[in-house]
């Protein structure tokens, strides 16, 4: 298991470094610097401000200053937003990003897998055209548009009866979190009910299931016990993915109801061409990326007992 994880973690490291090399030599393709828009700074300061940053060397120059910063965890300081470190604004506004996501990952998970469930216990009835249209919904509708239909919702609700029951955008109270955590969730419940509908029909289908079946066994124990654990497999394996994705992904949910996360600084930062606030938090959101996809590899291997890491493959 030890070289199993840290055989992961190499790859890890390696696919990190291939994407800050690669985002930092894109960055730096684009035309001019950050400073060139800003016509009011006078030569003399822009100088400085090169210089300061490292702008005014060779290019392999600064990407070996950004590496070696990189190396000791340090994501450097903001070209365009004055005293502000990359490391201060993760630590300070990618936990409202979080906080966002997990909700709408649980709501995605809980609910997309009693769909599939559902859905999968009863192909071909009502229940399972019902479930599929609500997921073809799902991913047929953007996030945001969602989101602007929530909102439209409780506005029209507020008209008619006076009162509020949703604050329409802002942060700082839990019910602020349930129409973007409910718009960010719509898609992935889509998928995961889906997947799970289609991994609980293929196992209903397989011979042990028949075996239980033919041993008397209570349908309750057959399919808490024996479907849904080996159906649920597949759904843990894009919960990695999707925790990140959800968590990263976030940033025009976070735009549309006004939620002070890590997004708006990311899409503004390209805007602004603040090559470190950039590559920061590119540079983040992969590290985050990693490490659900190791923690998934490590929790499948647990949750399937047919699984085992070999330890003269080295996991394979």
């Amino acid at each position: 298991m030890l070289k199993y994880i840290l055989k992961k973690l190499t790859y890890g490291l390696l696919t990190l470094w291939i994407i800050a090399s690669i985002t930092f030599f894109l960055m730096h393709m684009l035309p001019g610097d950050p400073f060139a828009s800003e016509k009011k700074i006078p030569s003399k300061v822009k100088e400085k401000l090169l210089e300061k940053y490292h702008l005014d060397k060779p290019l392999m120059v600064q990407y070996g200053y950004y590496m070696k910063d990189l190396a000791k965890g340090d994501l450097g300081l903001s070209m365009k937003i004055r005293g502000r470190r990359v490391n201060e604004m993760i630590k300070s506004h990618f936990p409202k990003s979080l906080v966002l996501g997990l909700f709408a990952i649980l709501i995605a998970f809980v609910i997309g897998v009693s769909i599939g469930i559902v859905a999968g216990l009863n192909r071909g009835k009502k229940l399972d055209s019902a479930s599929m249209l609500l997921a073809i919904i799902g991913v047929s509708v953007p996030s945001f548009i969602l989101g602007g239909v929530l909102q439209w919702g409780v506005l029209l609700i507020k008209k008619i009866t006076g009162e509020s029951i949703l604050p329409i955008a802002g942060y700082g109270e839990l019910r602020h979190l349930v129409m973007p955590s409910i718009a960010l969730s719509l898609m992935p419940l889509a998928i995961i009910a889906r997947m799970m509908r289609a991994s609980m029909i293929e196992v209903l289908s397989q011979d042990y299931i028949r075996m239980a079946k033919a041993k008397g066994l209570p349908q309750v124990k057959i399919i808490s016990r024996h479907c849904i654990r080996n159906a649920i497999m597949p759904v843990v394996t894009y919960l990695g993915p999707l925790i990140a994705a959800i968590t990263t992904g976030s940033f025009v949910i976070e735009k549309v109801f006004a939620i002070p996360g890590l997004g708006r600084y990311f899409v503004q930062s390209i805007s602004d061409r603040d090559y470190t606030v950039t590559l920061g938090i590119v540079v983040f959101y992969s590290f985050l990326l990693i490490v659900m996809m190791l923690t998934v590899d490590i929790l499948y291997g647990i949750l399937d007992p047919r699984i085992r890491i070999s330890k003269g493959k080295g996991g394979e």
